[in-house]
């Protein structure tokens, strides 16, 4: 390596410095999901960049999903799955399914890459002291009311949990599944859990990881909104142009504002080190949401 690329390499230190300051013992919540939890590659660039984040000082809390897993599972059951609005039907079978797999299988994986990485990480659910209290989640189509099944939102977060894993040095890594006030078990939707869940650890970031580069005015249009506020965000969703599965996570991002977290992020989680590109450089990447 010539001394021209060792400058160039502590230049980038230099201007990371003050993001590292600035964000030295804050908390940082990060949805992982899409296409970064299916790559191998881009698998061990988000759990480098997790690991980085906490040797330098801050509070990385993982909130994963596992759709592709529980699919796969369901399939191998013979049971069809069904979305409407972007969540998952989930019938007593699809919930006994998702809670093996979100719990026994994913959270597991994502534990043991994190520390094979040197990020000591831990991993819980939502059922875990009472993390994730929830009741059952209603929607409508067309104006009438759809019964999903087993889909909670959460009432209650046991936040104290979780900040203690954190203080102590420890990365927690989260399955979404909660329980109601009876114990039945529920799967809440991802992206909904990291938003609230940032919010009751008054978190300074959220971060979503997606299969898109950010949020766009318009279906035909190549350029990505950098910053966007919530009266913006619903009217994209009334005109058609967020739709599906990313309704629940522009929502969960507007809520985690509404509960006082500093700024939230979608980012392309198929860029490598995408977390270091938005955290650490002046430009950033995806699309912030920031308050009215």
């Amino acid at each position: 390596m010539n001394m021209d690329e060792l400058i160039k390499k502590a230049k980038i230190l230099v201007e990371a410095m003050p993001y590292i300051q600035k964000f030295y013992d804050k908390t940082v919540v990060i949805k992982y999901g899409g296409n970064a939890m299916i790559n191998g590659e881009l698998k061990n660039s988000v759990m480098e960049d997790i690991t980085l984040l906490k040797y330098i000082g801050m509070h990385p809390i993982v909130v994963h999903g596992g759709g592709p897993d529980i699919s796969a599972a369901l399939k191998t059951y013979d049971v069809q799955s069904e979305f409407v609005n972007g969540l998952r039907v989930t019938d007593e079978t699809t919930m006994q399914v998702a809670q093996m797999v979100l719990i026994g299988k994913t959270n597991k994986e994502v534990v043991s890459l994190l520390n094979v990485n040197g990020g000591n990480a831990v991993g819980i659910s939502g059922m875990d002291s009472c993390l994730f209290t929830c009741e059952k989640h209603t929607t409508s189509v067309d104006g009438q009311e759809v019964d999903i099944g087993y889909v909670g939102d959460i009432v209650k977060v046991n936040s104290k949990l979780v900040r203690n894993l954190a203080d102590n040095g420890y990365i927690p890594v989260i399955a979404p599944i909660g329980v109601d006030e009876n114990g039945h078990s529920y799967n809440i939707n991802a992206d909904t859990a990291a938003g609230v869940l940032a919010g009751a650890l008054e978190a300074e970031k959220l971060i979503l990881l997606t299969d898109i580069e950010g949020l766009k005015m318009d279906v035909n249009s190549s350029e990505i909104i950098p910053e966007i506020n919530k009266a913006d965000t619903l009217k994209l969703i009334d005109d058609g142009i967020i739709t599906q599965g990313m309704i629940p996570k522009v929502l969960g991002c507007l809520d985690a504002i509404d509960s006082g977290v500093k700024s939230v992020h979608i980012l392309d989680g198929r860029i490598p080190h995408c977390l270091l590109l938005e955290i650490f450089t002046t430009d950033g990447i995806g699309t912030m949401f920031k308050a009215e």
